[in-house]
């Protein structure tokens, strides 16, 4: 699987926290559609709604992103 276009980590720190796309879409007062595209990096939300998701998951908002050199992990 190519990784170059998934900027987002979303899905995987959803399915971490034990939640669902419907639950972050609920959450946040978005459409579920909206939500999966994040979680399949078809589109990508603005930083005020990672900020909101990180707030929700109760994790760091760079663990919402994908780390470009992840041989090193997040400075």
């Amino acid at each position: 699987m190519d990784n170059s276009k998934n900027l987002n980590r979303i899905k995987a720190v959803l399915a971490d926290a034990g939640q669902t796309n419907k639950w972050l879409a609920e959450q946040l007062g978005k459409d579920p559609v909206t939500v999966s595209k994040w979680c399949t990096n078809t589109t990508q939300p603005d930083l005020q709604t990672l900020d909101k998701i990180s707030d929700l998951l109760n994790v760091d908002i760079r663990e919402l992103l994908v780390s470009k050199n992840r041989t090193n992990g997040f400075r």
